[in-house]
Formats: structure tokens, C-alpha cells, sequence
């Protein structure tokens, strides 16, 4: 049971990866169709992340309540109607109207499961759960570019992928009984199973080290998201690949991360947190110089997949070292503000980069990928010295 229930965890990873790459990788054919500039993509991106900001806070309460097996249900089955009505739309202001429900939906399942996986199994599983958030992602954008390749237009990309997160709610209705067997599969050293009153925001905040953590948070996120969303519009309008082309070169960025935390789960047995996240960084900062590099759309193309190999390490171990650096009994909560701090970056930085493309030069997304990169190895390191123990 403890083995069926940790893939039915894996399972609701891939389908929460499932969209979080569709709208890059389609947007290059969406703007023109809804008549708007390239940069309305951040809007879309910006009201998705806040509704995952809201959920993610409220998760902890909504834990307590009904649990997290019926979080990720419900939160699944919102995301595939959201999905749905996304492939239904003809207009921006009904997209930027589904966003809400996709958000929330989103942040439901993410919040859950990490600080379920943080509490109750072993240092590995993160990194592994976080490998099936990269497959889904591997998986999104090639489902969009079949339908773009074939002539369906992105509407039906986003219809096969509701297709597939309502069959995985199916599933979830089905086996929701083994979320209440899981106290017999706990694996984590840290688990503390003493009930804890849930921390208000102001104490959370109060911690030693949790602003830290959340810049460090919020600049991972907004550079993976911003990555994410941009790629493909950069790949079309600095080195002049087709629309359709570039949904599969958006892929390779989700390539490079789904790899290195397949290699990263093998790699915690010999790297502590903290070392591994020193590593990620280094290669973002490589993989962004490469992006850089005036030698055409294959380096360019190298570039994203060493950032997206950069970025495997770092949100995992984060959330992984949080009973470590923070205590077992603060956890949750410490989780939470770490989610929404994460959520605010991907509400704010997408969109900022969004006017620059539209005002200045796509051109300069390494640039702006590497500032992301040198705050949030700055504030690691804060955070290093203020938890060490």
C-alpha cells in the first residue's frame, strides 16, 4: 500500500507539470489569433499565480480539514475544467477568467504534496516526486505541437491535456482511501506526528531565516517560470524559428530539468541539501552565458537545457531542508510561505521580462535569467549562515 500510494503522489506530479508548459509553448500561435501584443502571455501567467499565492496559504487549514488526498482531488479535477474551458475560448478575457480556477486548482495539488512528501518520506522521493512535475512538463508541450504540426490549432492542445487530467482525477476518486492508510508509510527521520497549532503569518515571518528562504524561493521560481514561459518566444523572435517548431524546442528546457532530477535523486545520497543546490546555481549561470553566445538556434537551444538542468537541484532541496533548517514542528507552515513567496515571483517576474520583450529586445532574457540567479545565490547564502546547525 505504502508503494501504491507514493505513485498515485508521483502520478498527480505529472499531472500538475501536464499545463504548466502549454501556455509557452503556445503562445507564439495564440497572440496573433486573440489579436493581442506578445507580452499579454504575463498577464495569463500573472492571474494563474495568483491563485496559486492564495491556495498555497491556505493550505495548511485546508490540510487539516479534509486532508490532502481530497485537496488534490478536487484540486486536479478544477485544473482539468479549467483546461477544458481554456480549449472552449475564442477571446483573451476568457483566458484571463479560466486563469482563476487553473491557479487555484494548481497551487492546491503543489502545496499538498510537498509538504506531504517533505513530512512523511525520504530525501530522494523529493527529488523524484519533482522528476514526474518535469515528465508532465516534457509531455504538455509535445502534445501542443502535435496539434499546432497537424493542423488543430492550440485549442485542441489544450483539450487533449483536460482529457488526460480528468482520467487522473478518476483515478484519484478511486484511490482515495490509501491517503488515509499513509501514517503506516511514513519514511522521513524528521516526521514529528505531535499535533501542532497552526503558526499565523507574522510568526512564520518571525522565524530565523524565513525571509531568506522565501527570496531565495521567489527568484528560483521567477527564473524557472520565466524560462518557461519565454523560451519559445525567444527561439521564434531572436533566431527565427517557426511557431510550430518552437512548442518542441520549449520542451528541451523541461528535458534538461526532468533529467537532472532523475540524477539528482541518486545524487542526494552522496550531496547534502545545500551542496546541491550550490550546483544547480552554477550550471543556471552557465546555461544562461551559452544562451547568450551569438552562434545560432542549436547553442541557443543547449543553453536552455543546461538552465533547465540547473534548475533540477534547487526547489527540492529547499523544500527538502525545511524540517532540517527550520524544525518538523514548523514545517508546514514555514511550506506555505515558501509556496506563496514562490507564487509571487512567477505572478511578478514573467510578466516584468514580458514588457521588456515587447519595449526593448527578447534578446535579453540570459540577462535577465542571470540577475534572478545572482540574487537568489546571495540570499542562500544568508540563509546558509543564519540556519547552519
Amino acid at each position: 500500500m505504502a508503494s501504491l500510494l507514493l505513485a498515485i503522489i508521483y502520478l498527480s506530479f505529472i499531472s500538475l507539470g501536464l499545463p504548466d508548459s502549454l501556455l509557452g509553448s503556445a503562445w507564439p500561435s495564440m497572440y496573433g489569433e486573440l489579436g493581442v501584443p506578445v507580452s499579454y502571455a504575463g498577464i495569463i501567467s500573472m492571474i494563474i499565480a495568483v491563485g496559486t499565492v492564495i491556495s498555497s496559504l491556505m493550505s495548511d487549514r485546508l490540510t487539516k480539514w479534509i486532508g490532502a488526498g481530497r485537496i488534490t482531488t478536487v484540486s486536479v479535477g478544477m485544473t482539468a475544467a479549467a483546461l477544458l474551458g481554456f480549449s472552449l475560448s475564442n477571446s483573451f478575457w476568457m483566458l484571463c477568467l479560466l486563469a482563476i480556477p487553473y491557479g487555484l486548482g494548481a497551487g492546491g495539488v503543489d502545496a499538498a504534496l510537498n509538504n506531504f512528501v517533505a513530512l512523511h518520506y525520504a530525501s530522494r522521493h523529493m527529488s523524484w516526486l519533482h522528476c514526474m512535475w518535469g515528465v508532465g512538463t516534457i509531455i504538455g508541450p509535445n502534445i501542443m505541437g502535435y496539434a499546432l504540426i497537424n493542423g488543430q490549432g492550440w485549442n485542441s492542445g489544450y483539450r487533449y491535456v483536460s482529457l488526460i487530467q480528468f482520467a487522473l482525477t478518476a483515478i484519484l476518486v478511486i484511490t482515495l482511501p490509501l491517503w488515509r492508510r499513509k501514517s503506516a508509510v511514513s519514511e522521513s527521520p524528521t516526521q514529528d506526528d505531535k499535533p501542532t497549532h497552526a503558526l499565523t503569518l507574522m510568526q512564520t515571518l518571525r522565524i530565523n531565516g524565513a525571509r531568506e528562504v522565501m527570496l531565495t524561493f521567489f527568484c528560483y521560481c521567477a527564473a524557472e517560470q520565466t524560462a518557461m514561459l519565454w523560451a519559445s518566444s525567444y527561439m521564434v523572435l531572436r533566431n527565427g524559428v517557426s511557431a510550430e517548431a518552437a512548442a518542441g524546442y520549449a520542451s528541451i528546457f523541461f528535458i534538461g530539468i526532468t533529467v537532472g532530477r532523475l540524477l539528482s535523486g541518486f545524487l542526494t545520497f552522496k550531496f547534502t541539501d545545500t551542496q546541491m543546490i550550490r550546483i544547480g546555481m552554477t550550471i543556471l549561470v552557465l546555461g544562461a552565458l551559452i544562451m547568450l553566445l551569438p552562434f545560432g538556434q542549436a547553442v541557443s537551444a543547449v543553453g536552455i537545457v543546461m538552465f533547465g538542468l540547473g534548475c533540477a537541484p534547487i526547489y527540492p532541496c529547499i523544500i527538502h531542508s525545511t524540517p532540517d533548517r527550520f524544525g518538523a514542528d514548523k514545517s508546514q507552515a514555514m511550506i506555505g510561505v515558501q509556496m506563496a513567496s514562490a507564487y509571487v515571483g512567477t505572478c511578478l517576474m514573467p510578466p516584468l521580462f514580458g514588457l521588456i520583450a515587447n519595449h526593448l529586445n527578447v534578446a535579453l532574457l540570459p540577462v535577465y535569467l542571470l540577475l534572478l540567479t545572482a540574487i537568489m545565490a546571495f540570499t542562500h547564502e544568508r540563509l546558509v549562515r543564519k540556519t547552519v546547525r
